[in-house]
C-alpha cells in the first residue's frame, strides 16, 4: 500500500502539523500532491520557500509583511492613536477585511497559557509597552479571541495599559450576522447581553 511509504508518511505528518489538518484532510492533500501534475507541487514548493525568504516581522506592529514598516504602519492616513491588539496576523486580516478600522495594530503572535508555558516574555507585550510609551496613543483596543486564553490575555492587558492612562477597550462578541439566537451558545448569548450597545 503506497501510505506505507515512509516518504508519503512524512509528507502526511507535514500536513498534519498544520492548524485544523486532521489525518484525513492530511491524507487526501498528499494525495492530491502525488496525483497532480509535477509543475503543481514545484509552484506550491516554491511558493512556500519564496514566501518564508521574504516575509518578516514589522518592526514597529510585528504583524508579517514584506516590506518594513509594513503598509499599515506606513499609511499616514491611518489613526495612530488608536492600536488593535490581536492574537496572530490572521486576527489583523480579518479586521482589515470588515473594512470598518482605520487605526493601527499590534500583533501578539499568541496569547497567554500558563498551561503551555507561555507567559509575557514568549509574546510581543515588551514592545507593545514600548509603543504605548514612545507614542501618543489614545486608546487601545484588545481584539484577542474569546477563548480562556484570549481573556486572560486581554484582562493582563488592560491592567498594565491602564497603568499608562490609556483607554482601553474590548471588542463585543456575540450573536454574528444572519445567526439565529436559537443557534448561539450560552457564553455567546451571555457576551451578546453584556455588550449590548444602545440603538442610534
Amino acid at each position: 500500500m503506497l501510505f506505507s511509504a515512509p516518504s508519503v508518511e512524512r509528507l502526511v505528518e507535514a500536513f498534519r502539523r498544520l492548524p485544523g489538518i486532521g489525518k484525513r484532510t492530511a491524507e487526501r492533500l498528499a494525495l492530491h500532491l502525488l496525483s497532480a501534475p509535477e509543475e503543481e507541487a514545484q509552484l506550491l514548493s516554491e511558493a512556500v520557500l519564496e514566501a518564508r525568504a521574504r516575509v518578516r516581522q514589522c518592526s514597529v506592529c510585528c504583524n508579517l509583511t514584506e516590506t518594513d514598516p509594513c503598509p499599515v504602519c506606513a499609511d499616514d492616513r491611518r489613526d495612530a492613536a488608536t492600536i488593535c491588539v490581536v492574537e496572530r496576523p490572521a486576527g489583523a486580516m480579518a479586521i482589515e477585511k470588515g473594512g470598518a478600522y482605520r487605526g493601527r495594530y499590534h500583533v501578539l503572535h499568541g496569547a497567554l497559557s500558563p498551561i503551555e508555558g507561555i507567559g509575557p516574555s514568549e509574546l510581543r507585550i515588551d514592545r507593545l509597552m514600548r509603543r504605548l510609551e514612545e507614542d501618543a496613543v489614545r486608546e487601545v483596543i484588545l481584539a484577542t479571541n474569546a477563548t480562556a486564553e484570549g481573556e486572560v490575555t486581554a484582562t493582563y492587558l488592560s491592567q498594565k495599559i491602564a497603568a499608562l492612562g490609556i483607554a482601553v477597550t474590548r471588542i463585543a462578541h456575540g450573536v454574528p450576522m444572519g445567526g439565529g439566537l436559537e443557534f448561539a451558545d450560552d457564553a455567546t448569548l451571555a457576551h451578546a447581553i453584556e455588550g449590548r450597545t444602545p440603538v442610534r
